[in-house]
């Protein structure tokens, strides 16, 4: 299985003759690119950053093929497009060609008592090889091998980030939702967090466009 790294939230991944993409939202500028190429988007939750409503509706009708999974509300924004678009919960279990999917997690992670919070899940591939949790710190009652973990974003925080890594104790961590840091955030957060910091496991950043092996 390989990971490409795209802006933000979004990556692709490809497994045998299989491609998904997971979160292609609006800051992903090569997020057209990414779905024009996948067999399956799914997406985490509504949140624009995750979630490019205009390019995935486009997609679907212009790919009789392209099949979505996401939230309720994902679902309801896009309409079934003949029972392609397909609502997923937490227990949910499905098949993409060679990869299996098992969704876990319920909400997004508090911003603010003012904010409303969404419905999100994560996304757990190939029997633990790989955790997209979106935005939450969820951790999935499996073992996870490669964590997706968010470093940036105004409901995330570096401690709760640690203990995250603490609970689901997976493999290798790769950095993502980091948009809104620099790259001196970008180190820090990855000192802090990472092999030698605060967690013990090796924190990963691969820079947009770049591929690396699961």
């Amino acid at each position: 299985m390989e990971l490409t790294k795209h802006a933000h939230a979004c990556v692709t991944i490809e497994k045998d003759d299989t491609r998904l993409v997971i979160d292609p939202g609006t800051f992903t500028t090569d997020a057209a690119e990414a779905v024009g190429r996948a067999d399956a988007v799914l997406i985490t939750h509504e949140h624009f950053d995750h979630f490019d409503e205009k390019l995935i509706a486009a997609s679907l009708e212009a790919r009789p093929e392209l099949r979505v999974y996401g939230t309720a509300a994902v679902a309801a924004a896009l309409g079934s497009h003949d029972g392609r678009v397909r609502a997923v919960a937490a227990g949910d279990t499905f098949t993409v060609g060679s990869v299996t999917v098992a969704v876990h997690g319920h909400r997004h992670a508090p911003i603010h008592a003012d904010i409303p919070c969404p419905d999100n899940v994560g996304y757990l591939l190939d029997d633990g090889a790989l955790y997209h949790p979106g935005d939450a710190y969820f951790a999935p009652d499996a073992p996870v091998r490669t964590l997706l973990l968010p470093t940036s974003g105004p409901w995330t925080k570096l401690g709760e980030a640690a203990d995250y890594v603490r609970a689901v104790k997976p493999e290798r961590v790769i950095q993502i939702h980091e948009l809104m840091l620099s790259d001196l955030g970008q180190t820090a957060t990855a000192n802090l967090l990472g092999e030698n910091g605060l967690t013990g496991v090796p924190i990963t950043r691969v820079e947009p466009g770049t591929t690396v092996r699961l």
